[in-house]
């Protein structure tokens, strides 16, 4: 879905990132990268007519950070549950409050590596949805 042919020039290793889709039966899920604000911008832009945002999970991203995750993109996309790859006690203040503010606030599932450790999602035949957290 993302990257499109003209590149965006402002950091661009995070916002020219890979931003992809998968769609197995009843169940969505959106993969973000590294994006910021001005690519969601961009992507909400592109896919303003359309539905194709709109996912049951949502990978947050650049880890959650102040810079990503506007509430837009959220809207549009609108995710029950959401994955933030995290390290914990990382340098970066990651992920940043705004951004759990945002995803409470759409009343979204929250399950972060630094408090849940590694988290799989299983999607069964009829698209039923099960997390299983790997804690340390």
């Amino acid at each position: 879905m993302w990257p499109k042919k003209e590149q965006i020039q402002e950091n661009m290793l995070n916002n020219n990132s890979i931003v992809a889709k998968l769609n197995y039966k009843n169940f969505s899920m959106l993969f973000t990268g590294d994006i910021e604000e001005i690519a969601e911008k961009q992507i909400l832009n592109e896919y303003k007519d359309s539905d194709v945002l709109e996912s049951k999970v949502l990978k947050v991203a650049h880890h959650g950070s102040k810079s990503s995750s506007i509430q837009e993109f959220l809207d549009k996309v609108k995710p029950q549950i959401a994955l933030i790859g995290v390290g914990k006690n990382n340098a970066f203040g990651h992920p940043s409050e705004k951004t759990l503010v945002n995803l409470k606030d759409i009343n979204c599932k929250i399950y972060r590596t630094d408090l849940n450790g590694e988290i799989s999602i299983i999607v069964e035949h009829n698209g039923k949805i099960k997390i299983q957290k790997f804690i340390k």
